[in-house]
């Protein structure tokens, strides 16, 4: 049975902002990489292309952790609390908006092997 949790959080900048958002969430990788539970932490920016035309904000944070325990204890770390108040949660923050998700890969009633 998977215990994988991925997060997907998008962010909107504020108009300007973007490369400073950017640079601020590229910030919290090196430390994530280091917390043994995560399997993949990347920020990543919107490109157009023509073969996937979908509308999104326009930063995207990929993460995958090897279960809920690791990702809530990363989401309560320092670093991480302190990004969301200073780029959200304030009036001057970098960030107009964010959408944080989480999903697991198992499937609904999966009839996983009692171990």
């Amino acid at each position: 049975m998977s215990q994988k949790i991925y997060c997907t959080a998008s962010f909107k900048p504020r108009p300007g902002r973007e490369e400073a958002v950017f640079r601020a969430l590229q910030a919290l990788e090196p430390n994530a990489h280091r917390e043994d539970a995560c399997l993949l932490y990347t920020v990543t920016r919107h490109i157009d292309n023509p073969f996937a035309r979908g509308q999104s904000y326009p930063i995207v944070f990929h993460e995958i952790w090897a279960n809920r325990d690791a990702f809530e204890a990363h989401c309560q770390r320092r670093e991480i609390r302190a990004f969301f108040e200073v780029h959200l949660e304030s009036p001057d923050g970098d960030i107009e908006d964010a959408n944080v998700c989480v999903y697991t890969d198992e499937p609904v009633d999966y009839d996983a092997p009692q171990v």
